[in-house]
Formats: structure tokens, sequence, C-alpha cells
């Protein structure tokens, strides 16, 4: 086995065009440390729905020049064999290690296959490129990003010509094609030819921004921002000017990309301690709401001030802010569908139903949502926010974060009231839907595959005295969703849903509890039931999964 990695290992080196992961795998090599090879050559990253994401290394099973090459060159020969040849391919980047250097080489494959490549033109939201897609005429789009996951990590995000992330069967078909890329020396890779765009992307995506917005609605919340360490911040900043909002206060220590991410252990709003500078910005510049991008920009945190919790701010989730932008948009006089994924509150539902309006819910991921015929708006509990579908067919953080800000400003006007009162208006009109999640990050994966047998095997009869009422694999498909790899929980006055993170090392539990409430004064106790109920289901399940 060791003489088998080391030759694996050697065949690498041979044909490695990056110089700094040729000297890694070699120290490796040298050192004789066959477990580290093995971890690196035990396969092959996957191309999915997600497209690429991984560890930053050399390697087939880590992310670096050689594994973007190839996947470049699966990509090229998809949308040939598609008929798609001298098509328009548009790569964007965020601002993580090695992200500018793999939108080099995929602008070098597309260009050596044939096809026509536009770069943009530094490190700018995935939501730009999303759009630049459509806006261009381009045959698909490639972004490189990691999102929110740690920094040693970096990814490859596929969008076809209609401005959406792949799903299958073309997710398949390109991985069929990168696993049928020979040698790289056969990968033609011309030193130049492709295109580099200028700013007129950018300003053609914010002046789009201005389909957001009520022509004539108040600009006048105050916000404190912070991009955490990611590529958010100049492009925020200049939609906020051009709608008129208040410049936003800067989280200082955050607002310049940063692949390190050095005051964050996770560049995720939702991960405990990334808002941590924002709220102690916001103590001292008292604004109306925090608005917080993830790294790429495509996810929208929302935090408010809330005298009842420590330290006077208070995150909301993806959830909250889901519901109170629907409802924004119904007043606002919005038509088309309302859609979410499955993980998501079902309060959506409801908003929609009451204002008449049609409802889809789909599976995990806005590859999914900005898929539904007709979608007016769609949201994903996990702070992605689609709410100007006809400019960017995906979750957009910038044009979610002025949608938010003009709702503040609207409630700001209406006697100073804030969103924290358009939640307890939703809670009296729909019941309060609590929802909570748990999320176990794993260091070994078959932890989760053995979380999910042993629920398959023996589906928990009751969780927090909820007695399930049906338990559904959705591994087998529904009369309403394809397959995929999750279990659907039905309780008393409750829902869960388990299921594989499809980016990162996680098992990831969505509970949702609904109480009924009678009036305003009934509030408080409704909560309290519910943050009970829903500590009862995540301790019941933890317990029935054996994590």
């Amino acid at each position: 086995m060791q003489h088998d990695l080391i030759a694996q290992a050697h065949t690498w080196l041979a044909e490695d065009p990056d110089p700094e992961t040729r000297a890694e795998l070699g120290a490796i090599v040298e050192a004789g440390d066959t477990q580290e090879l093995a971890a690196r050559f035990a396969g092959t990253l996957q191309f999915g729905t997600a497209g690429l994401r991984g560890e930053l290394g050399a390697g087939p099973m880590r992310m670096n020049r050689s594994v973007v090459i190839r996947a470049a060159a699966g990509l090229a020969a998809y949308l040939k064999a598609q008929g798609q040849e001298g098509g328009l391919v548009v790569i964007g980047y965020d601002a993580r290690y090695k992200s500018a250097e793999f939108a080099r080489d995929t602008a070098a494959v597309m260009t050596g296959a044939g096809l026509r490549a536009a770069v943009l033109p530094r490190p700018l939201p995935t939501p730009v490129l999303a759009y630049a897609i459509r806006h261009l005429g381009a045959v698909a789009g490639v972004e490189v990003t990691a999102s929110h996951n740690p920094p040693r990590d970096n990814g490859y995000k596929v969008y076809l010509g209609d401005g959406s992330q792949i799903v299958p069967p073309a997710d398949g078909e390109i991985a069929a094609a990168i696993d049928a890329v020979g040698p790289l020396a056969g990968v033609v890779r011309p030193e130049d030819g492709w295109e580099t765009l200028g700013d007129e992307v950018l300003a053609a995506y914010l002046a789009r921004t201005d389909a957001v917005l009520a022509p004539d609605s108040p600009r006048t919340a105050r916000t404190v921002y912070t991009a955490l360490h990611g590529v958010g911040t100049s492009v925020l900043t200049a939609a906020f000017a051009r709608a008129g909002f208040p410049e936003p206060v800067l989280v200082a220590e955050q607002a310049e990309p940063d692949p390190a991410f050095p005051t964050v252990a996770f560049p995720n709003p939702e991960e405990p301690g990334a808002m941590d500078l924002a709220f102690a910005t916001a103590r001292r510049a008292a604004p109306d709401l925090i608005i917080a991008n993830d790294p790429d920009a495509d996810r929208c945190a929302v935090a408010v001030p809330d005298s009842s919790v420590e330290g006077g701010w208070r995150m909301l989730r993806g959830d909250e802010v889901g519901a109170l932008l629907a409802a924004h948009l119904v007043e606002r006089g919005a038509t088309g569908v309302f859609a979410e994924s499955i993980v998501s509150s079902s309060l959506l539902g409801r908003i929609a139903e009451k204002a008449g309006l049609g409802y889809e819910e789909t599976l995990t991921g806005f590859k999914w949502i900005a898929r539904v015929d007709g979608l007016r708006y769609g949201y994903e509990e996990a702070l992605g926010y689609c709410v100007d579908p006809e400019g960017v067919r995906d979750k957009d953080g910038i044009t979610a974060a002025l949608l938010v800000a003009e709702l503040a400003s609207v409630l700001k006007e209406q006697g100073g009231r804030t969103l924290l009162d358009l939640l307890d208006d939703l809670a009296l009109a729909h019941g309060l839907h609590a929802t909570d999640q748990l999320s176990v990050r794993v260091e070994d994966l078959s932890v989760i595959a053995d979380a999910m047998t042993r629920l398959r095997e023996r589906p928990p009869t009751a969780l927090a005295g909820l007695a399930v009422t049906s338990a559904e694999d959705l591994s087998q498909g529904t009369d309403r969703l394809p397959p995929t790899d999750g279990l659907r929980y039905r309780l008393e006055g409750a829902r869960v849903i388990v299921r594989p993170s499809g980016t990162e090392p996680k098992l990831k539990c969505y509970l949702e509890v609904v109480v009924p409430v009678a009036d305003a004064a009934g509030l408080p106790a409704a909560r309290a039931r519910g943050a009970e109920l829903l500590a009862g289901i995540k301790r019941d399940l933890a317990t029935a999964a054996g994590i």
C-alpha cells in the first residue's frame, strides 16, 4: 500500500502545475507520511449539485489547480456536447486563498476548448456572477468560492445559462465528463485569449437592485454592517448609497477581504462568536439593525436591539427574516409564488395562503428554489433569500439587505415599530412558529452515516412528549419531491427533518414547533412553551440518533 501511495504521489507531482502544492506534496512523500498520503489519495473530490468544495492542498481529495483544471475541462466538454461550442462562460471569484488562480485556470481551459471566457474584474459577491450570466447571455458561469467554510477551504460552483445552479442530470453528466479527462498535458491552456470584464457588469447589477425597493418607500433605517472579512463591503455600501439609505457603520476589523478570517473561528454569521464584533460596534453606534453577509455575500444575517437578551442585541433566525420579508412583500402587493425548502419554517406557507399567493416546497438549496415556476420570493433558513428572481436566480445577500433595510424603515415610520413588533403580529395571525437546529460537526463521516442508519432502522415514536404521527424516508422521494438523503418526522404540532449537510461534514436536524397564541398577552407563555418543546425535541432526537 505504501509503495502504491508513493507511486500515485509521484504521478501527481509530475503534472501538478502549482509549485506550492508540488513542494507540499514532495515534503509529505519525503517524510514518508503514509497516513497523510492515504487521506489525500483515498479517492477524488466528488462533483455534485454543489460543484466542488474541500480543503486546499495537493492531491485528488483536495482543492488545487490540478483538480480545478480537470473540473474546467470536464465542464467545457459537457458544454460542447450540449451544442454550446463558442459560447460564453463567465467566471467570478471571491477573496479566498487560490481563488484568483482557480479563476484564471478556468478561463484558460475554456479558451483552449473553443469557448469564450470572461472573468469578473476582481473578487466580487457570488450574486454578481449569478446576475452576469443572464445579463451577458452566457451559456454557463463558474464562481470560485467556499462561501462560509473555514479558511483552508475553497470551492467551485457551476451555473448554467439560465442563471441557476446545476441540478440532476447535469451534475452527473458534468462529473462523468470530468472523470473522462486524461492527463493534464492534454488540456489546452493558452496564456491569454480571454476577457477580463470592467466595472460595467457591476454597474448593471447595482442598477438592477433598484427593482428590489418600492419607488416611494422610506429609507431611514440606520445599520451596522459586517462583511466578515469577505467581499461584500464595497458592493453593499454602493447599493445602500444608490438607494439613499444612511451610510452603514462598518465593523472596521472585518470590513476588508482577508482569506485568513482572523477575527472569527468560522466565517459564518450563524456560528457562535462570529457576530461579537458587530454587536460591540452596534452598542457604540446604536443603529436600528445589524446586517451581516457571509464571505461571498450571498447570505444575509440580521440582528436587532432586544433589551431582554444579554448584550442588548439578538440575531434573528433565518426563518424569522424569511417570514418578515414575505410579510413585507405581501404588504407591498406582491404577486406570484413564494417558495422555500423543506427545512424552512412552515410559516411561509401560511403567509402565502392567507394572501392568496402560490406556495411551493422544494428540496434543500437554491438550485431548486430558483427553478420554481412563477417564483416571486424564495428563502431558506440558512440565511439565504432570493428577493429579485428576475435579476438573480439564487440567494443574494446584497438585495436581501436592501429589502430588510426598507422594511425596518417602513416600520420605523409607523410610530417607531420594529422587526420584533412585526414578528409578534405574525405570531398572533398564524401561531408562534419557533425553530431551532441540532447541528453536529464530525471528523469521521461514518458518524453521520451511522446516525442516519440508526434513525431509519429505529425511528422515534415520540419526541419531547409529542407523538410522531408520520415518518418519511425522503431517499424514496415523495409525490412532490425527488429523492434526497433525508428523514422527515411530523409530530403533533411540530416537524423534524434530518439530513447530512451537502457542503460541510455535519449532520443537520431542523426543528419546528407551532404554538397557538390567543392574544398579545399570551406571547411570552407561547415563546416559553416553544423553547421548552424545542429543547426536548433536540435532546430526544440526539438520543435517538446516537449523537
